[in-house]
């Protein structure tokens, strides 16, 4: 996949990353959360365009870069998602205003070292922002499910009721 079908896999699923984390979602216990990801993941590597063939070391040294910088949005993304769980024990997320800025922030950050990457005359493509969103979203994600497996409901009435993990 290169240029325009990877750019519009890449729109696509910010649009549905952007929505889901905006809006109350509840998690189940067998979500896969890491299966998105993982896929932009293989589809970013599979294209092999990940640097620029004529300035190997320059995009090597971007797309680290680039991949450091997506670890610290993904970082970004899942502090500050508020998660909860309600009386029945279901974990609940969503994102806040601070994951609004952490999302403007990291297009800022992504823009700044593709520019850079410009006024150096190296180019790196589509699959080196899918890779990079691919690592957000996974560290993301994690941070969320971590989250999640931590949150215990403050009150769930007479009897005790099963943590999220363990109810059906």
């Amino acid at each position: 996949m290169s240029g325009l079908p990877t750019a519009l896999v890449i729109v696509a699923v910010v649009a549905l990353v952007l929505v889901r984390q905006f809006r109350t979602e509840r998690l189940s216990q067998d979500r896969k959360w890491w299966l998105l990801p993982a896929i932009l993941a293989v589809l970013a590597v599979k294209d092999g365009s990940l640097t620029d063939p004529h300035h190997v070391a320059t995009s090597v040294v971007l797309l680290t870069v680039e991949l450091l910088v997506s670890v610290g949005i993904g970082i970004g993304w899942g502090l500050t998602t508020r998660v909860w769980a309600d009386e029945h024990g279901d974990v609940w997320t969503k994102g806040t205003l601070a994951t609004a800025g952490a999302w403007l922030g990291g297009i800022a950050a992504r823009g700044s070292v593709v520019g850079i990457g410009l006024a150096m005359g190296v180019h790196l493509g589509t699959s080196s922002l899918m890779l990079g969103f691919a690592v957000s979203l996974l560290i993301r994600s994690g941070l969320v499910m971590l989250k999640a497996n931590g949150e215990r409901p403050a009150y769930v009435g007479a009897a005790a009721q099963p943590t999220w993990e363990a109810r059906r």
